[in-house]
């Protein structure tokens, strides 16, 4: 690749040398930082019961430099055992597979209390399943309908501690949540939780919370809890949507 501060260096006329020590000075911080190597990729975990879809999510996924599949499983329990071998970054789940679903998994990562992203990427697009899910401990929810690309921004936003949900499926949600529920009784946010659960519908990360209330991330946790038990949510996803159901707050200072 040509250095663009070479072509600079040789438009300016030697005369100036000044000009060109700087120059050099800079050429070599640009070399150095272009040797360097690329942050290390996502570590990805494949669970999927057919292989030829695991075959092609992985093509897609690893057409990004920044993701590297690790392991596949070709159902639940094979993906516990590959979890705790591989520990990586993001699994990426079907929910109906062999021996354990996809939510079965997702409750063990959770009750390990393993630091594991968790993707469900699933043909099913059914409210129960959806709710599910949530409820199970996932960070996200997306159909094998969606393109390459949002398959690939679902794996970093999960890996970023981000909640993701198909855009498909956000309606369905919506009409669900926004029934009577069987305890129609919601206790009132206070100023800072509803605070913090706008910037949680922004995206931001319990750590991006913290450092934008001047709290720790310890207490943006504490808050998530209360705000969780008060809108009845089982996560994140389902507390902002029921936040926006509510008109606590607006659908359009959702992340996508």
């Amino acid at each position: 690749m040509i250095n663009p501060l070479s072509i600079l260096k040789d438009i300016i006329p030697s005369e100036n040398k000044d000009v060109h020590k700087s120059i050099n000075s800079d050429i070599g911080l640009y070399n150095t930082t272009m040797d360097k190597p690329s942050q290390t990729p996502i570590r990805i975990l494949l669970a999927d019961d057919h292989n030829i879809v695991r075959a092609g999510i992985r093509q897609f996924l690893e057409q990004s430099a920044d993701l590297e599949v690790v392991a596949e499983a070709s159902n639940g329990q094979e993906a516990c055992t590959l979890i705790e071998q591989f520990q990586p970054d993001v699994a990426v789940l079907d929910i109906q597979m062999p021996v354990m679903s996809g939510i079965e998994v997702t409750r063990w990562i959770r009750a390990q209390k393993l630091a594991v992203g968790i993707l469900v990427l699933t043909a099913y697009d059914e409210e129960p399943y959806i709710r599910a899910v949530l409820q199970a401990g996932a960070n996200g929810y997306v159909l094998k309908t969606a393109e390459p690309e949002e398959l690939v921004r679902a794996v970093r936003d999960v890996f970023d501690g981000k909640s993701v949900l198909d855009a498909t499926l956000t309606q369905k949600l919506f009409r669900k949540l926004s029934l009577p529920a069987e305890n129609p009784n919601t206790e009132a946010l206070t100023e800072r939780e509803l605070q913090i659960l706008t910037l949680a519908a922004k995206g931001y990360t319990n750590k991006a919370i913290g450092i934008q209330s001047q709290i720790s991330s310890r207490t943006v946790q504490n808050h998530l809890a209360n705000i969780f038990q008060k809108l009845n949510a089982e996560s994140r996803t389902e507390a902002v949507m029921r936040a926006v159901s509510l008109g606590l707050i607006s659908s359009q200072l959702i992340h996508k």
